[in-house]
């Protein structure tokens, strides 16, 4: 059955020792796995913040005092989500974290930095004020000088609005998720092999100079 064939292939890619360890190596106890934590930390309470300012109406934080509220959780998550992501990036890109055959790994992080713009761009645009309206009148002269003015238009409210709360966050999310089994199917990466420096060779002895007579 097509049941077994998912579940064998599951088990064989992510076995439970994997998917959920007990143990992790000493290397693992580093602040810049801590970012990646607090990214996911962060996007958690992007979605959760943007689902309920989103069951509301994207103007509803302009006229309640309970709207404003959520939608400064949601800032202020996207902020600490973006902050984490880019020290957690930037750290793994000096540890050389494609090493070990885990360049999958690596590249949904960076794929995932870069959707995640798109993201908070389309959320900058349906914001439904003054600074909204600025940022496409002059976003859409960039849009459309690559040619993709057509598909993408930053002055409708509805198209940024769809790719802002569905598209874009499905592609973020599935992205992390993707990410996360990547790391526990292959592992942290490990530090860098430590170099050894050799110790300088000893001069050779010094050969005693011969008599003026000849031999001794």
């Amino acid at each position: 059955m097509w049941t077994t064939w998912v579940r064998e292939r599951a088990v064989g890619a992510l076995p439970p020792e994997k998917l959920l360890p007990d143990r992790q190596p000493s290397y693992v106890s580093s602040w810049i796995y801590v970012f990646g934590v607090a990214t996911i930390a962060a996007l958690i309470v992007v979605v959760v913040s943007g689902m309920i300012l989103g069951l509301k109406g994207p103007e509803w934080w302009h006229v309640s005092s309970v709207g404003h509220f959520f939608n400064s959780i949601h800032l202020w998550g996207v902020e600490i989500f973006f902050f984490a992501m880019v020290v957690h990036l930037w750290g793994k890109f000096f540890m050389g974290a494609w090493r070990g055959g885990r360049a999958r790994t690596w590249v949904t992080g960076a794929v995932t930095f870069l959707v995640a713009i798109g993201t908070a761009f389309t959320g900058y645009l349906s914001q439904q004020n003054f600074d909204s309206q600025w940022i496409a009148t002059q976003g859409k002269d960039g849009i459309n000088s690559i040619g993709v003015g057509a598909f993408f238009n930053v002055t409708d409210f509805g198209q940024m609005y769809t790719f802002h709360v569905i598209l874009l966050p499905v592609a973020v999310v599935a992205l992390v998720i993707a990410h996360v089994l990547l790391v526990r199917r292959h592992g942290v990466v490990p530090p860098y092999p430590a170099k050894v420096r050799r110790a300088p060779a000893a001069p050779p002895p010094a050969q005693a100079a011969p008599s003026e007579g000849g031999a001794p």
